[in-house]
């Protein structure tokens, strides 16, 4: 908590922090973006940097860790792979106020949510994937944040999830969003963000897609009487709106799809056809890669990183 001893900017960063407690806060102090406390503890640790200290009050020091800012996409990068979530803060405007310069939170970067070119380090689809589980029906919603392409479908699924993880699997996402209430135990080595139930409520998802599509009716999308499926794609949509990635993203409509139009490969034949990684675990060396496709959406085209199959 900011004190009458505590600094003008050590209050301004507590306050931009509280708003961001679940990311590694990047607060741009000159040429530097500096993190602070636990941030700063994790920072060092994870990038290998030094660990400082600074004076917050007379009696205070304070965990400090900085990267020069003009390299800040491959620190990034680093944490953003180790599943982490960074949110930059930027200095706005051209002068201080009261001495201090303005600042705010431009963007918060997630597994999931990567659109800058110095973040991403592979060519291959980068998906973000959010599912919404309603009585027996679930919902499932994804866009490809590489492209803008987005799929959502919903089908009713046994009481251990059999098919939303056959979908998840299929997909591969960098990173899966749902529901705080609705946790499922995933795969490892996919990142999970839950985030508030109210984010999925049915009437809300259908105003943040409609604004979003800048439609009256969801119909056109295929999306009548698709509750479950509607819900997963509002909360997906919310969840790139708190990050604000929402507006660098060029969408397109949503396709709905059948699960039940595909084939289904397990992971283990999808492993040995080798259609995403090869045995030996190397990528851009397989058949996905190798066909020139990864940029086709894959809930329509032929063999793909989802697994499916269309017959």
């Amino acid at each position: 908590m900011a004190t009458t001893e505590t600094t003008p900017i050590r209050a301004q960063y507590l306050g931009i922090k509280k708003r961001y407690p679940d990311a590694i806060l990047f607060f741009r102090l000159g040429d530097f973006y500096e993190t602070f406390d636990d941030d700063a503890a994790i920072a060092s640790r994870e990038l290998d940097i030094v660990l400082t200290s600074r004076k917050v009050s007379k009696n205070q020091r304070v965990p400090m860790a900085g990267i020069p800012y003009h390299a800040a996409d491959n620190y990034i990068g680093r944490l953003i792979e180790k599943g982490y979530h960074v949110a930059i803060c930027e200095q706005v405007g051209e002068q201080p106020q009261k001495g201090l310069f303005p600042r705010e939170v431009v963007r918060v970067v997630t597994p999931g949510t990567i659109i800058e070119p110095g973040l991403i380090r592979s060519a291959r689809n980068n998906f973000l994937l959010a599912y919404y589980i309603t009585d027996s029906v679930t919902g499932v919603a994804f866009i490809d944040i590489s492209t803008g392409d987005a799929g959502v479908t919903e089908f009713i699924d046994n009481g251990v999830n059999h098919r939303l993880h056959s979908e998840i699997g299929r997909f591969s996402p960098a990173e899966i969003i749902f529901p705080e209430g609705q946790p499922i135990k995933i795969q490892l080595g996919i990142h999970q963000t839950a985030i508030p139930d109210w984010k999925f409520e049915l009437s809300r998802s259908e105003q943040e897609i409609m604004k979003l599509y800048r439609v009256s009716v969801l119909d056109g999308f295929g999306l009548r009487g698709k509750p479950a499926a509607i819900c997963a794609l509002g909360g997906l949509v919310s969840y790139l709106q708190d990050t604000d990635t929402i507006a660098s993203i060029q969408f397109k409509p949503p396709s709905y799809y059948s699960i039940d139009d595909f084939m289904v490969l397990d992971p283990s034949t999808r492993r040995n056809l080798e259609l995403t990684q090869t045995i030996q675990g190397k990528e851009d060396m397989d058949l996905y890669y190798g066909c020139s496709i990864k940029r086709l959406q894959p809930w329509v085209k032929g063999a793909s990183s989802s697994g499916l199959i269309n017959h």
